[in-house]
């Protein structure tokens, strides 16, 4: 019999040509939407070229790709839990901190209640779009690795990840470039999705303004602060921190003669906006929290690359473990716009070592 695979379908070609190559592979597959309650009009996507991930669009295109392959398929609500990740969300920011609502998707419902959900069904594996890869360690334990396409890879964003979810756990077009993955997905017959726009804004955000969804969930919670120099000195003020980030350049609001000022810090119990020049933004480390570990947690530092946002480059850094299940990150040389909210990643070569959430820079 074959091995039953639950594969998440979001209607776009990654997911698409992960159920041609697993079908190929011999696999039982049944596709799955997660249906989020997050809505895209198809009007304005088709216009704007834009693609989300969980709109009526794309479950119409990730059935019409199950029908053509002959797929079983399902989809389920995730609305209640979907609204919890926008809670999170807004909430971060009125507490001063930058989000990633993509990788707390990926930990509780794409890897969480995915795999919930494929036990139910009898399944040995789950599987997702995702530019990753599964390998078996020298160990014989399968670890996580980062995609073969520099260019796509997410394993930043995957951290999260439980370790004993390693061994059910398949990324198909991981080890592929995207315009392969294209050219399988048109090869198969799925021109309507072989040249759909990726998926580069957050789903519940599709208007880009980020505030629109923070105010529009906590409509009371914004309070009018003071935009400060480092040293103190009062240069303006703002309706709002949930309008910044730490690294910001523009729309400050206190631009004039020939200066430059970055967002070095965000103040919430004074909902103070701390500027300055882009020199002070560098930091030599940070505290991390609630760090998962896909090795044995270490006892003693270990070298890492370390990744503090997905377009980073990652840094050479010496982590450490701490009691209360964070790690202090020592860069090797000074990273610029440690931004607490944000995730951080510990790579050896391209293997994910774990990661966790960046608390507070260490300057």
């Amino acid at each position: 019999m074959a091995a039953r695979v639950v594969l998440a379908m979001s209607g776009g070609v990654d997911s698409s040509a992960s159920a041609v190559l697993l079908k190929r592979q011999g696999y039982d597959v049944l596709g799955l939407f997660m249906r989020t309650g997050s809505h895209t009009d198809e009007q304005d996507a088709r216009r704007d070229n834009k693609k989300g991930c969980c709109s009526a669009i794309d479950a119409g295109d990730a059935r019409r790709v199950a029908d053509r392959l002959d797929i079983p398929f399902y989809a389920l609500d995730f609305e209640h839990e979907f609204n919890q990740i926008i809670d999170y969300f807004a909430d971060e920011y009125l507490k001063g901190r930058t989000p990633n609502p993509c990788v707390v998707c990926n930990n509780w419902l794409k890897f969480g209640q995915l795999w919930q959900f494929g036990k139910k069904l009898g399944a040995d594996f789950i599987a997702t779009g995702h530019y990753a890869q599964v390998v078996k360690g020298p160990d014989g334990r399968n670890e996580l690795h980062k995609g073969a396409d520099p260019d796509k890879d997410q394993s930043y964003v995957l951290h999260g990840i439980k370790r004993e979810v390693l061994d059910h756990l398949l990324f198909p077009v991981g080890g592929y470039l995207k315009p392969q993955i294209r050219e399988i997905a048109a090869e198969a017959g799925l021109a309507g999705v072989a040249t759909k726009p990726d998926s580069v804004e957050i789903c519940f955000v599709p208007s880009g303004n980020h505030v629109d969804v923070v105010r529009g969930r906590r409509p009371n919670a914004n309070k009018v602060g003071a935009i400060v120099a480092s040293d103190g000195t009062v240069l303006g003020e703002h309706d709002g921190i949930d309008r910044f980030t730490v690294g910001q350049r523009k729309g400050l609001g206190v631009g004039g003669g020939g200066t430059k000022r970055f967002v070095l810090e965000l103040v919430p119990e004074s909902n103070t906006v701390v500027v300055g020049d882009e020199s002070e933004l560098l930091s030599d480390g940070l505290v991390a929290s609630r760090i998962n570990w896909l090795i044995d947690p270490p006892t003693e530092p270990i070298a890492t690359t370390t990744k503090i946002r997905y377009r980073h480059a990652g840094s050479p850094a010496t982590v450490t473990a701490t009691a209360d299940g964070g790690a202090i990150v020592r860069f090797d040389e000074p990273q610029s716009a440690v931004t607490p909210g944000q995730a951080v990643t510990f790579y050896d070569g391209p293997r994910v070592l774990g990661g966790g959430w960046i608390e507070q820079p260490i300057a």
